[in-house]
Parts: structure tokens; sequence; C-alpha cells
């Protein structure tokens, strides 16, 4: 056996001043390891021979390239350059299509822990529409409310938690807590920056996709991106402009909608304050099917004898096979992947601020609605506490009205007004295994309030359905505690 660095990433500027000082260095480009990789499945050569000669053979390189992602259509070859990219000054509500992209990775600033400066982003939309004005004084006048109720909730939090105000260590977690509340008045508007890793197969999805966008912010920052990593892998990016497929299947979609289903509804919606989450589907028989799957992967048996096995099985022996795969789990232990068989659908009516870190978890599946003010709001208990729930709601319903405005003259762009309390539906779903890493971080007594009592939620229903499955899904703090319950003898 023999374990070879190939490569890893390093700092832009760095290599910037390696171009300097050699010139004509033109294997500083990700395209060698792609082209490396590509020609293993063909040569005879070691690899490391292979990268060596496609550090000095570049241009035949990207030949290599451009014949095995484009011509033969092996994508994969593109996932072996991998850029770190710097987004800064962007809107929240961008933030959020930027970070639908899975299989990427992104560390965006938290409003939970810096304290805003009054940085918003003005959408083209709203400019043209000239409603920039108006928009510019609604957010301004958020944003002297933010600070307001910061200046507010600051003196509460630390007087709620006088043990921790004692010690300066915790002084900077006492500011955050007040500073969480606070955005929820912020709106979608507010800048921030993120740091983003994607390979150049996810970046060529992302800018065609940005090209097709609604929003010109959107279509702004994919040209950026482009702008930015257009030179250093030409080989492996080719297909940037948008597609119909992009462009269209959306707003066909709506059209279709509106045309010959909407017609068809009778009655009025009563408005009321939705549930904040629903199972709507489950894996039937659950346990049983993780059950069976923890049998097929430790035996020779086909699916449908293991199905069989376990339909036969008493309740103690069902149990004692849960436990048997989670008996040696520590709090930082994902469940085996059978447990991967079991599905659940919720829907979820969540705030901004909620929805800001379910996102993160893009292995799940997920897709949204548009946010929309008839879903009522989340105020953050602490608001009402300090007793500025009755002008938060003023603050709110100030900004419906300049929502209502733009959207009458740029709909695309509405939402940009609207804040961290405000609410959309999403549908998400999750397989058990996918569940119990979100309980683990989102229901631990560490976690944000409103995603704790979302997930929180999500694992009571997920519970009931599945018992067994369940066992050991809990936050980390509660780990050790519940894991004695379900082992009185073994400890954690």
């Amino acid at each position: 056996m023999k374990i070879l660095l190939a490569g890893y990433n390093i700092d832009y500027e760095t290599i910037r001043e390696m171009r300097k000082a050699l010139p004509g260095a033109d294997y500083l480009t990700p395209e060698t390891i792609s082209a490396a990789y590509a020609r293993i499945s063909r040569n005879p050569l070691p690899v490391n021979e292979l990268r060596k000669i496609s550090r000095t053979e570049v241009e035949s390189a990207r030949k290599s390239n451009r014949n095995i992602v484009f011509a033969m259509g092996h994508s994969s070859i593109a996932e072996h350059a991998v850029f770190n990219i710097d987004v800064l000054g962007v809107s929240r509500l961008l933030a959020e299509e930027i970070e639908k992209f899975r299989l990427c990775s992104y560390t965006e600033k938290s409003q939970r822990y810096v304290l805003l400066k009054d940085d918003f982003v003005v959408p083209e939309e709203i400019r043209a529409a000239r409603l920039d004005g108006l928009f510019t004084g609604m957010i301004r006048s958020q944003n002297e409310f933010y600070h307001v109720l910061y200046g507010k909730l600051l003196p509460h939090v630390l007087k709620k938690n006088k043990e921790m105000a004692r010690e300066p260590s915790h002084r900077s977690t006492l500011e955050g807590w007040a500073k969480e509340d606070a955005r929820y008045v912020l709106s979608l508007a507010t800048e921030t920056q993120l740091g983003m890793t994607l390979n150049a197969r996810n970046l060529e999805l992302m800018l065609r996709r940005s090209a097709a966008h609604p929003l010109e912010e959107a279509r702004r920052y994919g040209r950026a991106l482009f702008e930015a990593t257009s030179g250093i892998a030409p080989s492996l990016v080719r297909y940037t402009e948008a597609t119909e497929y992009d462009r269209l299947t959306r707003e066909a979609l709506r059209e279709r909608f509106m045309e010959h289903v909407y017609p068809k509804i009778t009655g009025k919606t009563k408005k009321e304050t939705p549930k904040a989450v629903r199972l709507i589907h489950v894996t039937a028989d659950a346990d049983l099917r993780v059950i069976a799957a923890l049998l097929h992967a430790s035996s020779s048996l086909p699916m449908n004898r293991c199905l069989a096995l376990v339909e036969a099985m008493g309740a103690k022996e069902k149990k004692e096979i849960i436990r048997t795969g989670l008996r040696h789990m520590k709090s930082y232990d994902p469940p085996l992947r059978e447990f991967e068989n079991a599905d659940l659908h919720f829907e979820l009516v969540v705030s901004a601020s909620c929805f800001a870190q379910l996102k993160r978890h893009r292995m799940a599946t997920m897709t949204c609605q548009e946010y929309d003010p008839g879903l009522d709001i989340t105020v953050p208990a602490a608001v009402s506490d300090i007793g500025m729930e009755r002008a938060f709601r003023e603050m709110i319903g100030k900004t419906e009205e300049v929502y209502d405005q733009i959207r009458r003259a740029a709909p695309a762009a509405a939402a940009y007004i609207l804040t961290n309390a405000h609410r959309k539906r999403v549908f998400l779903k999750v397989n058990a295994r996918e569940l119990y890493h979100m309980v683990r971080l989102r229901a631990d007594r560490h976690a944000q309030w409103d995603i704790r009592e979302v997930t929180e939620e999500m694992l009571t229903l997920g519970r009931k359905a599945m018992p067994l499955t369940f066992m050991l899904a809990t936050g980390k703090d509660r780990f050790a505690s519940l894991y004695e319950r379900c082992f009185p003898d073994e400890g954690p």
C-alpha cells in the first residue's frame, strides 16, 4: 500500500505570488489533477506518474479533460478540481439561493454573533420601479428598531442569567442571545458574507442556475463568479448559460396551477396561524424495515427473507436488534446506514431565522414556497418579556405595507423587505439517519431556540411513528442520560 498527498487547497494570493516568481508556471491549475485521475482507468502507469505527466503537458491535460468530461460525459472528473470562494456583500435572500446547492460547503456570517452595521442591498428591480426611497426608508427604520431591541434585550438576558453573567468568559454568549432575538426584525436585504468551497462540476451548475434566476442580484452574482473562476480551469467548466429548462420550468408550473388548478378550488381558506410541524408521510412499518436492513447487511439472506423473519419476531426480539445496532454508539456517532431505509415527510412553517439554520441540512430533500406574510410571524419570547411585542408587530405591519407596494410594482423583489420573523412553508423529506443528525445538533440546549423547537417537534412525531428506530435520538447534551436509560448496565 502507498498513500501519497496529491495536493491541497492553498490561498489564491499565494498562488499569484508563485506565478510571479515562476513565469510560465501553467501547471498551477487544478485541471492537472482532474486529467491525471481521468487517465487512471485506461493507463497502467501509477497515478503519481500520471500527475507528473499532466503537470508537464498542461494543454494535453486540458484536451483530455474536454474529451472525457464533455464528449464522453464523465462529469465526475470535474469534481477533482476544487475552488474556495469568498462571497461578500450579498443579501440574506440571495444567500438562501446560493446555499441550495447541496454538494458545496458554506460558512456564513452569523447575525447571532455579529452586531449589524446597517449594511443592506438595494435590488435593481426596486431601483427600476423608483421605489428605492421607500425601500431604503423602511430598512433604516427596521435597523434602528433592531438597535433599540438589542439595547433592551441585553440587560434582560444578563438579569435572567445572573450566574453566567458573573463570568466574563460568558459575556459573548449572553450578548449573542440578545442579538439573535433582536435580529428577527432585520430584513432579508441585510448584507452578509460567506466562504464557499465547491468543485468544478457544481461551479458549472451554479453558474447556469444563476444565469436563469429571476433576480438581478442572482444573475450579477453568477457573472461575478464566472469572472473570478473562468481562467482557472477552462477545460472543466463549459456550459454556463441559462437553459430553457432552468428559466421556464418553475414559471410554467405556476401558470399551470393558476390556469387549471386554482379555478377548481372552492371555498375560502381560513386565515389562521398554521402548525409549525406536520408529519405528512412516513415509511410504512418503518421499524420493521430498519431491522430487516440491519439483518440483511449482517447475513447472506435476500431482503424478502429478512422482512419475513422480522415480521415473525416478537416485540422484544425486534427491540434487541435495534439495541445491538446502537449499543456502542457515542454522542458523536451517526447511526448505521441501514437507518436510511425509513423516511419521514414533514411540512414545516418556519421563520427566516429558523430557515437560515434548517437550510444547512442539505442532505435532506427540501423544497420551499416564497415567504408569505399571510403565515403570521415568529415573535421571540424575550421580545414579549421586555414588553416590546406590540412595537415589534407595529414595525412588522409597516414592513408589510411597504411589501404590498413593492409586490405590485416589482413582485420578484418584494421579499427583500420582509424580515427574519416572516415565515414560509418548507416541504422536507429526511431519512431516520439524517433526522438523528439534525436532532443531535439542533435539539441540543446550545442550539438556537427557534430551530430547537421545530426539531424537537419533528422528533416527537417521528418517535410515535418509529419508536425503536429513534431509541437513541436526542440532543448532544442529553445523550448520556438517554443512553443510561436504554442501556442501564453499560454506561455511555
